[in-house]
């Protein structure tokens, strides 16, 4: 019954994607004499851990019951207090956990607590299915930079566009869909300034009560024109531009005034240097960004290594050309030895057309999710 309750648990996590960035989805069920007596989930960032609002859901006495919860409790004083303190306090008797914290200040600290006070804990159930749901937290805690996903919409034969440009809408309805609930559950959408030159994208989300992820262009020398509908939005929906010392002290000053937030990243080879730029991200405590680049700088984001997972979305169309553009352009590889390598694939139907996600880095967050 251990994996049964657990996956509850890990249904009512999922109740808090997109409101508890940069926190982890967690939730938590209490059982009592084989019933559930009370559950509760994270529900927004700064508010109750989930195991404080199962404690606080609760209708009868918890002395004795067993809770499972999907990540290690806290044992240290943040935005809310610990929530071990409360376990130990209202006498469960058994905490069920399926993955430890990991961040390795704090890993382990809330099970040894939860032992020292005399709770039995049983930890790893279900921790691949965990990990997977909360693979942003797992790379943002421990390395304190954004999780990217790439995301793409191409035809059958590999075009984003026609010979013209034109390319609205190659994928279907369902898929856009699909893709304004990523917009809803990241904290920021990553383009460069070529993408707001050729297009004008507003970048937002346009689910019912959806919510608009930060906006964050990357325009090295400012060449973004001021009546762009991102830079008239600044004062409503946060606004970053990423640039560099090549831009002008007139029009740094100029956006600001607009309501832009300008973040300085280094310069390499003429251009922002993207890992210096996602460790600034990360300082502002973005833990998750959906890049919805243009051909040129999807190969950068590839090449400088900072993209986690793609999204391809492929529709049944033919476009052909040699001219039409594909999803990755830039300078490309050499040797198919190079190429960059996908892994751990998975392939579904999104109305008519085909999403193919995997994985691109095999870092440290990744491996964690290896059974």
């Amino acid at each position: 019954m251990e994996k049964f309750y657990m996956n509850l648990a890990l249904e009512l996590a999922k109740k808090g994607k997109g409101r508890v960035n940069p926190n982890p989805m967690v939730g938590a069920v209490i059982v009592k004499e084989n019933k559930i007596i009370a559950q509760g989930y994270h529900e927004e960032y700064g508010n109750n851990h989930a195991e404080i609002n199962a404690i606080n859901n609760a209708k009868e006495n918890l002395d004795g019951s067993t809770m499972y919860v999907t990540l290690e409790p806290c044992s240290h004083y943040g935005k809310t207090p610990p929530c071990v303190e409360k376990i130990i306090e209202n006498k469960i008797a058994k905490v069920v956990i399926a993955s430890l914290d990991p961040n390795p200040l704090v890993s382990g600290k809330g099970v040894k607590k939860l032992v020292d006070a005399g709770v039995e804990v049983v930890t790893g159930i279900l921790d691949y299915e965990n990990k997977k749901l909360n693979e942003v937290f797992m790379k943002y805690i421990v390395k304190k930079v954004p999780f990217v996903i790439m995301k793409s919409a191409m035809s059958l034969d590999g075009k984003i566009s026609t010979r013209t440009g034109e390319s609205k809408w190659i994928s279907c309805d369902e898929s856009r869909m699909s893709v304004h609930k990523l917009r809803n559950e990241v904290m920021g959408i990553l383009v460069g300034v070529n993408t707001i030159i050729q297009d004008d994208p507003e970048l937002t989300c346009r689910l019912k009560d959806g919510k608009s992820p930060i906006k964050i262009i990357v325009d090295s020398n400012l060449r973004i024109p001021e009546n762009s509908k991102v830079i008239k939005d600044a004062h409503n929906h946060r606004t970053i531009i990423i640039t560099t010392s090549s831009a002008k002290e007139s029009m740094v000053k100029e956006l600001e005034s607009k309501g832009v937030e300008i973040i300085m990243a280094k310069l390499k080879d003429n251009r922002a240097d993207l890992s210096d730029m996602m460790e600034k991200l990360g300082q502002l405590n973005i833990d998750s960004i959906l890049l919805e680049g243009g051909a040129t700088f999807n190969f950068s984001a590839i090449e400088e290594g900072i993209v986690d997972k793609i999204q391809v979305y492929i529709a049944p169309k033919l476009i052909g050309g040699k001219l039409s553009k594909t999803p990755i352009g830039g300078n490309g590889i050499d040797k198919l030895k190079d190429a960059y390598k996908i892994r751990d694939m998975n392939v579904q139907m999104v109305g008519e057309d085909i999403l193919i996600e995997g994985y691109l880095n095999e870092s440290e967050d990744k491996k964690c999710l290896q059974v």
